[in-house]
Order: structure tokens, then C-alpha cells, then sequence
């Protein structure tokens, strides 16, 4: 952490900004003349880096792992997060976790401190929006020992806007306690393609009205801690069978379902006072015809999101990395036709120098104007100065003690958690197993990779979560296609079991993970299946007596459906997307609301 004097010396950089007349902590007391005045000192290069949120190797600004030096050679021509803000001046940095950038809240506080210090120490340092995608289950970049909450299929499942606002204040304290002032969540998209595969469980749900009532609670909570949320991905990204990361997904809706279907949360966002909209790589015929993606529309961004939608906050880019928006134009082309379509911040370029400078010549070849240029920075100023950047850049290790994964936010986190957990099947009143009856019980099933910083694997977390709460639970991982061996190891270790748990992800009609719920319910044996990502499973899973739906492999949300099984906590949580049969899509099996308890 800089010492005192330190960070004295690097905040001269934002003095000329404070000198303008800000007289509170308030961010709201710094208007547009000031910000302007800030503006018209710096240089063209200057305005271009600005634009820019960037990605960067490392756990330290200064001095990361020579394997982090190397990896920002390569990809950025730079060593440091440090080099990086000193030759191209970005706007913001982005944290990833497989760039070594979150690995424990003191660590990040001290890069978010070095990285604002490289900044403010400039010519005319600004400081920097640091940002990251904390959006909880399955997307998660800041793990223990900070608070992780349910994603948001749960928290449509658990229903509740206050829930909403709740995590988004203790989220947002905790991400600013570390330094990091933007968050990309929530997920605005209304999720109605149950074969979707980018988002699913990323969306509160299927019912626009119910998705736009949590977001606009989980952004008043984020924004009063002072960190912008940022509503993604306009114009919606909930019904397609494709993921922009690898290819470029065309929406069919008409407008007419566009408006009463994805436009709902971006306009309750809007109204929410939301700091930040992220736009989508997606094809939408019906908004724009034109084919290109939605990140590079005028008509959409600027016509349709500016003009009808009525919103002046920052636009920022979805990473423009992913396939989506690279299919069609080159990586130098991207950037400013982003910019001229009305996008603000340009997120994560495959190759910096190539869009950076694609900027800059495109200003000095008269293809976009400075004056287009200071547009998008004044709305970044405008953040900047909202979330109180200009008067404190900085945080403290004191700061991240006293906030960060504190029991109270644990605890908090854990009683949301058990409003969320869905029973869909009990025949025979199977559910809660009996410690007496029924102690000794056997966990199978999928363990995919643990979402950043829990412990997982699912397997082992459900199994201690029920020894702690009095069985005598053993964990047997299966995996999400397990093959007649691993099937025949399952059905053998349950003969010794008095009740089964079997973790499901993402059952298929020809997947191995039914034939193993099958022939572990020929074992006679009571086999309760938990679904730990898409709630979809149930439909595969006729024969299996009892299926809870947990919506996420976290362990927050692992140890609550534990204490459902146990019978500790009742099961609360109601569908909040359809489940349609599997022998006929077109029915639906269990509808939105749907959830039995006891």
C-alpha cells in the first residue's frame, strides 16, 4: 500500500481538477465547466487512451511475475500495468482472475493503488475506472475470502427485489474496499432460450417484468456504494442458441417483442440511474438491418438507446476480443466504428496498439472529430467524478479489514441463498431426508470447474455441507459424462448409502448423467437430484423422486440446497423461467412460479 507521502504526490495529478471549485466529497458538485475545462488541457493521444478499459497481466502494477511480464510483452508490447497507463493513457483497466489479477483483497487493493498512482502521476493524471465482471454464480472474478452471493436465475428464483438491492450494496462496499469502481453486472437480458448458451443462468429470468424489478434493485444497491453498474447486453442477448465469444448470434424478435420483452430492464436500468450500459455482439434485424452487430449500430446505440431510450450514461463495449464483433470488419476498423455508432468506452481490444492507434488516425484523417471524441469522455468524467474519484482514488488495508468478506455480509449471503433454492419434485415426501433413518448418504455427480475463488468440487462441498449438518456424507465424483465404469462405481458404492444426491448439469436427452440417475434409482435406494446449473434438468429426469433446482455450482448455493435436503430451511424458491417437456417443447412441465416446499 503507497505510504502517505506517496499517495500525496501522485493525487497532484488530479489537483487542477479539484482546483475547479469541488468543494464536498460529493461527486455531484463537479459540473460539466470543470470536467470541460479538463478536457481542453489534454492532448489528442491523451483523449484517444481515454476511450480505452484494458486488460493487463499481473498482481502488482509494478512488479508482477515474470510470467506476467512476459504475457504483456507479447500480447501489449508493455511490462507493467504501469508501462501500459504510461504509453497509451487508458481510460480504465478490467481485472481477470487468469491474468493474475484477483487473487485476495489485499493484493487487489494494492494494484488498485499502484494502477491509480501510475495514472495521477502523469501529465495531467486522471483517475482510472477499474472494473471487472463480478456478477456472482457462475461469472465471478473476486473469490473468498470476499462475499459471493447466488447468480441472478437464483435470485429471480428467490424473487425478492429487496434480496437484490441487498447484494448490490455489500457487493459494491466490498468491490470498492479493493478499489474496483465499475462492476459489469447486472445481466439484463431476459433469458427465453432455454438452449442458450452465453447466458442461462446470467439472467434473472424469463418474465421482463420480474428481470427489470431486479435489476433496477441490484443497481440502486451497487450505486449507493458507490460503484457503476453496468446493465448488459443491450439490446438483449436472451434468446439466441449461439455465444458471441465464438460466433456472431442473429435475435429474431420483431420490434414489437423487442419492446415488450428485452426492452424492459435496459429502460428500468435507465430509470435506475444506471452509471453504465454494455452493448451485445449480436445481429437484431429488426433494429438494424444492416448486419452489422449491435456494437457497431448507430441506429440502435445512438437511434434507439440514446434517442427513445433517453440515456447520456457511459456505453461500453462488450470485450472486443470475442468473435462476434471481429467476424464482419478487421480489429483496426472495430474501434471507430463503435465510436461513431455512439459507444463511449471500448473494452478489452485483441491487440491495443492496433485500435489505439486506428483511433488516433482516424481523428487526424477526419473519419471521426475530436469533438466526437470529447463527448464520450465527458460521460466518462461524468462517472468518474459520480463515484467521487476525483477527491479519493485510493483505498486502505483498513478498509478492506473492516468491509470485505466480514461474517455479517457471510451470513447475509447465506440467508439469500435459502430463498433461493427451488424444490420441483417430492414424491413420497423423499424430501428432507432424516438424520436418523438416513444417515449415511452418498454424493455423485458433475464437478465442473469451481466459479473463481470457492472451493468446490460440487461433489465434495454438498458432502461436507451434510456431515456438518449430521450425516455421514461421502463425495464421489462422476463428472458430466461418466462413463459405464464410473456408472457401475456409483451404483456399487450406493448399496452401502441410505439416501443418494446427485448433482446434474446440463442433462441431454442422451446423456450419460440420466443413465446414471436412472440406475441409481433401480438401487431402490431415495435419490434426490440437485440441478447446479440450468434448472432444465428435471425434464430428463423422470424417474428421479425428488429434484431441487440450485441454479449454480457456488458453494453459497450448494451449502443452501444441503440445508433444504437436511430439512434445516424449507425450500422457497419459485421458477422464474418456464421448463418444457422433453418428449414436446412446445408444453410446458413447470411453469414460471412454479415451487413446492414443506
Amino acid at each position: 500500500m503507497p505510504s502517505r507521502r506517496t499517495v500525496l504526490a501522485a493525487t497532484a495529478g488530479v489537483s487542477a481538477a479539484l482546483a475547479l471549485g469541488t468543494t464536498t466529497a460529493d461527486a455531484g458538485t463537479t459540473d460539466d465547466k470543470k470536467l470541460r475545462s479538463l478536457i481542453a488541457r489534454m492532448t489528442l493521444p491523451e483523449k484517444v487512451g481515454q476511450l480505452f478499459v484494458m486488460r493487463v497481466y499481473g498482481d502488482s502494477a509494478t512488479d508482477p511475475a515474470q510470467a506476467d511480464v512476459d504475457a504483456n510483452l507479447k500480447e501489449i508490447g508493455v511490462r507493467t500495468a504501469a508501462e501500459l497507463i504510461a504509453r497509451y493513457r487508458v481510460g480504465g483497466i478490467i481485472y481477470f482472475t487468469w491474468a493474475h489479477n484477483t487473487e485476495n483483497p489485499h493484493q487487489i487493493a494494492d494494484l488498485s493503488n499502484g494502477i491509480q498512482k501510475a495514472s495521477l502521476t502523469q501529465p495531467r493524471g486522471l483517475p482510472l475506472l477499474v472494473t471487472t465482471d463480478q456478477e456472482h454464480g457462475i461469472v465471478c472474478r473476486v473469490g473468498r475470502p470476499a462475499t459471493l452471493f447466488p447468480g441472478a436465475m437464483a435470485m429471480g428464483a428467490g424473487g425478492s427485489r429487496a434480496d437484490a438491492r441487498t447484494l448490490g450494496r455489500i457487493s459494491g462496499a466490498e468491490l470498492r474496499a479493493i478499489g474496483v469502481n465499475q462492476d459489469y453486472s447486472p445481466d439484463a437480458d431476459v433469458n427465453i432460450n432455454p438452449a442458450n448458451p452465453v447466458i442461462g443462468v446470467r439472467s434473472f429470468g424469463a418474465d421482463p417484468d420480474a428481470v427489470a424489478g431486479l435489476v433496477a434493485a441490484e443497481v440502486a444497491g451497487y450505486q449507493k456504494s458507490r460503484v457503476a453498474a453496468t446493465a448488459k447486453h443491450f439490446p438483449g442477448h436472451g434468446d439466441t442458441a449461439v455465444d458471441s465469444h465464438y460466433g456472431f448470434p442473429v435475435i429474431t424478435h420483431t420490434r414489437d417483442v423487442w419492446e415488450k420483452l428485452d426492452a424492459v430492464p435496459f429502460r428500468a436500468a435507465v430509470k435506475a440511474g444506471i452509471g453504465s450500459i454494455m452493448t451485445a455482439h449480436i445481429q437484431f434485424p429488426a433494429l438494424d438491418d444492416s448486419g452489422d452487430p449491435a456494437t457497431l449500430s448507430h441506429p440502435i446505440l445512438t437511434g434507439i438507446l440514446r434517442g427513445e431510450l433517453g440515456y447520456d450514461g457511459v456505453v461500453v463495449t462488450d470485450s472486443l476480443g470475442m468473435e462476434g464483433v471481429r467476424t464482419k470488419y478487421g480489429d483496426d476498423r472495430v474501434p471507430v466504428l463503435a465510436l461513431k455508432a455512439g459507444v463511449d468506452q471500448l473494452l478489452n481490444p485483441p491487440d491495443l496498439a492496433t485500435a489505439w492507434n486506428a483511433v488516433l488516425k482516424a481523428v487526424q484523417g477526419g473519419e471521426l472529430t475530436e469533438a466526437r471524441l470529447d463527448e464520450s469522455i465527458l460521460r466518462i468524467l461524468r462517472l468518474k467524478a459520480r463515484l467521487g474519484l476525483f477527491e479519493k482514488p485510493y483505498v486502505s488495508r483498513a478498509g478492506v479489514d473492516r468491509v470485505v468478506g466480514t461474517a455479517a455480509h457471510l451470513a447475509t449471503a447465506d440467508r439469500i441463498a435459502e430463498r433461493t433454492t427451488t424444490l420441483l419434485v417430492n414424491k413420497g415426501g423423499v424430501l428432507p431426508l432424516s438424520r436418523r433413518t438416513q444417515q449415511k448418504v452418498l454424493v455423485v455427480g458433475a464437478d465442473p470447474a469451481s466459479p473463481s475463488g470457492t472451493t468446490g468440487p460440487p461433489t465434495g462441498v454438498l458432502a461436507g455441507a451434510l456431515t456438518e449438518l449430521g450425516f455421514t456424507a461421502t463425495a464421489l465424483s462422476t463428472g458430466t459424462a461418466p462413463s459405464a465404469a464410473t456408472i457401475a462405481q456409483a451404483v456399487a458404492a450406493a448399496k452401502d448409502a441410505d439416501a443418494i444426491v446427485v448433482g446434474t448439469y446440463n442433462v441431454t436427452a442422451n446423456s450419460s448423467q440420466k443413465t446414471l440417475a436412472e440406475q441409481l434409482v433401480a438401487t431402490e435406494k431415495p435419490v434426490v437430484a440437485v440441478a447446479i446449473r440450468n434448472p432444465y434438468d428435471v425434464a430428463q429426469l423422470p424417474s428421479v423422486p425428488a429434484h431441487l433446482a440450485a441454479y449454480s455450482w457456488t458453494d453459497v448455493e450448494l451449502r443452501a440446497a444441503a440445508r433444504v435436503i437436511a430439512g434445516k430451511v424449507a425450500p422457497r424458491g419459485k421458477l422464474p423461467v418456464p421448463v418444457q417437456r422433453a418428449d414436446d417443447p412446445t408444453q410446458v412441465l413447470y411453469p414460471i412460479g412454479y415451487g413446492l416446499s414443506y
